[in-house]
């Protein structure tokens, strides 16, 4: 059955063509599987909930009629603003208005939230641009420069908020830099989610060219309920596609988890166990609630652009497993920097276990991509990535804000691979991990915290380790839990080029976690992890027959890597073992052109690189990783053969190093 929605019709109508449904949630009442929801174009000023699961074979369709001509918002317009002084006027609205949940006086917090300054999950927005918040109505007059903001020049847009408890009123100051807002479109968030079950287990729904924008989501940490604009609420089988995502205060699209009351936001609220301890808990509780995979995950997110978000793009927990992410465009995370804490990216995933992120263009976000334990089976494959850090590296990091980089990899055992993407911002590769395969990528920034970044120090100069589950593979079920040996690590046929000036290395503290902040380009950074054959040698059946004591300075010691097939320029500096190489000549350069809204490489890498070539490689060459014993392979347990390049072209019998099959491949639009 077809359900019309037109908010231009006459009057609420029953749904057919002839006397559409003004409302989509009208139709997310009876909508069935098997059902498609066509939504005319307009403005749809309201919470979608669907209460009904489609199935595999019948999924229930809600479908823009226009592409990105519906547009599903948790904002209203705010009209009839009186003025206060020069730039700054007042709005005020009746806390009625806003239902159980009021954004002006609901502030963002939870588990792993550093930020150190009041912020609400309201906004105020001028012609679709978020202002900035202030804590005092003088601020909210100075209107000076956002110290830590991307965007300094907007950053002078600031909103304040406070309540009129007499007349049970929020009250709301903006100032618009001169401009008159009863002449502009200006909207405030009200509503916390835009098209999201408030049940779980709404199975197989497909959401099809909608514009979602303006709501006030609330922080969506591991550990607890993850909110976002539109989302699957811990079901199966979703499919998001060519929809444009936006504005979201905190995440645009939650992947993730079920609401779990003894666990929601548990240090928070509770204190007494460890940051990690409540994560570990979260993972096992979710055998209880269901985390199968027969039960959860296989979401679909495609070709959506996704941007000016504060915390995440994509956000998921557990609730993200076996899904693929493709062909998407997402950029502007968390440049306003008004948000801070560890949950921060374009794509931030926990338990990402047989995720497949593809063919995307992340940029201009505090982190493109940030997989954050159990990145098992999860593939970061032929993605664009550039200016994942700040415009001006005198820009100070907000406190409690994250360092940038294009991917990181957190304590996770893999195996995790990357391969054929193009990472052009200052730190490519962040791997406080171990199990992770890097494989014919072309990286301008360096790899970032080898070796470090896995344990907390204490006041009493010891180490806290996290350990952290691996599973049983291509499932969910927890198969055991171990600390970090670091290691394990696979680094074949990649380009790297030392594009930005060698600083000193240092130690960061991040997260309250101590990282390896290496700047020097290349695969020296693992010059003090075994080769294989040194490893394995008191492991050796025919050694004398150890004991489990004997052993134990065996077992806890760094795992080895292996490394072969790269290609260095400008100084970029190569393991000491590795023995199939290329040292380029020469000064190696590399630049992004956009025209027109395309990217272009321009690049003298292949020339410098001449007739230089490697082996094929396969998940074979790859092998297992440590901990879980599995293979570098995909989700159906079969063999990866990298023949085919960034663009899918196939590299035939030999390899160059990086994500081209060669220098004429490198000139075409790779965005």
């Amino acid at each position: 059955m077809i359900i019309y929605v037109d908010i231009a019709a006459a009057k609420d109508g029953n749904g057919s063509k002839l006397s559409p449904f003004k409302h989509i949630d009208d139709a997310a009442k009876i909508a069935k599987p098997g059902d498609e929801v066509v939504v005319a174009p307009g403005i749809y000023r309201e919470y979608v909930n669907p209460r009904n699961a489609g199935t595999e074979e019948a999924p229930i369709v809600y479908r823009s009629e226009v592409p990105l001509g519906a547009v599903i918002t948790g904002a209203e317009k705010a009209e009839g603003w009186t003025n206060y002084e020069g730039d700054v006027w007042v709005y005020r609205v009746k806390n009625s208005a806003f239902g159980t949940y009021n954004p002006y006086t609901t502030l963002i917090k939870g588990d792993w939230y550093f930020g150190p300054f009041v912020r609400h999950t309201g906004a105020v927005y001028l012609n679709s641009r978020q202002f900035y918040e202030v804590q005092t109505l003088e601020d909210c007059i100075k209107a000076e420069v956002y110290p830590h903001t991307w965007e300094p020049e907007w950053s002078k847009y600031k909103w304040y908020t406070e309540q009129d408890k007499e007349n049970d009123e929020t009250i709301i100051y903006a100032n618009f830099q001169g401009k008159n807002p009863n002449e502009e479109d200006v909207d405030i968030n009200v509503r916390r989610n835009c098209f999201m079950p408030d049940k779980t287990g709404v199975n197989y729904i497909t959401v099809r060219g909608f514009d979602i924008n303006k709501a006030a989501t609330n922080w969506a940490p591991p550990a607890a309920y993850q909110d976002g604009m539109i989302g699957p609420h811990w079901s199966k089988g979703w499919i998001i596609e060519d929809c444009d995502i936006s504005n979201s205060k905190c995440s645009g699209i939650s992947l993730g988890k079920y609401c779990d009351p003894e666990n929601d936001h548990y240090f928070t609220y509770k204190h007494v166990k460890s940051a990690t301890q409540m994560e570990r808990d979260a993972v096992c509780r979710g055998q209880y609630h269901g985390w199968t995979k027969e039960n959860i995950g296989h979401h679909i997110v495609r070709r959506c652009h996704i941007h000016h978000c504060e915390q995440t793009g994509i956000v998921g927990r557990m609730g993200c497993v076996f899904s693929t992410i493709e062909d998407n465009h997402i950029h502007h995370i968390n440049c306003m920097q008004e948000l801070a804490g560890a949950e921060t990216a374009g794509i931030k995933l926990h338990a990402s276990i047989d995720v497949t992120i593809k063919r995307n263009h992340i940029h201009h976000s505090t982190m493109g991509i940030w997989l954050d334990w159990q990145a098992q089976g999860a593939r970061i494959t032929q993605n664009l990535f550039h200016d994942n850090n700040a415009p001006d590296e005198n820009i100070p990091l907000v406190p409690g804000g994250m360092s940038s980089c294009d991917v990181f990899v957190e304590v996770s055992h893999g195996p995790t691979l990357m391969d054929n993407n193009i990472c052009l911002s200052k730190l490519s590769f962040k791997l406080a991990s171990q199990g992770c395969a890097v494989v014919h990528n072309l990286c301008l920034g360096p790899m970032s915290s080898i070796g470090s970044g896995s344990d907390m120090p204490l006041s009493n100069g010891t180490m806290a380790p996290r350990y952290t589950p691996y599973h049983i593979k291509h499932r969910t079920e927890v198969a055991g839990m171990m600390t970090f040996l670091h290691g394990d690590d696979r680094v074949y046929n990649n380009i790297f080029i030392q594009n930005w000036p060698v600083k000193p290395l240092e130690m960061k503290e991040d997260m309250g976690f101590i990282m390896f902040d290496n700047q020097v380009q290349g695969t020296s950074v693992f010059d003090d992890f075994p080769t294989y054959d040194e490893w394995i040698v008191p492991f050796e059946l025919d050694n004398p027959q150890p004991n489990m004591f004997t052993m134990q300075d065996y077992h806890f010691a760094k795992l080895p890597v292996w490394v072969e097939g790269n290609a260095y320029f400008n100084g970029a500096e190569s393991w000491k073992n590795e023995s199939d190489k290329f040292c380029g000549e020469g000064n190696a350069y590399v630049n992004l052109i956009e025209q027109d809204g395309k990217y272009t490489l321009d690049t003298n890498v292949y020339d410098l690189l001449g007739d230089w070539t490697t082996a094929i490689i396969d998940s074979d060459t790859l092998g297992e990783a440590f901990e879980p014993e599995q293979r570098f392979e995909n989700p159906d347990g079969s063999t990866i053969t990298f023949d085919r390049d960034y663009f899918g072209n196939n590299r035939s019998l030999k390899a160059v190093p990086g994500p081209f099959v060669n220098g004429e491949a490198a000139k075409k639009v790779v965005y």
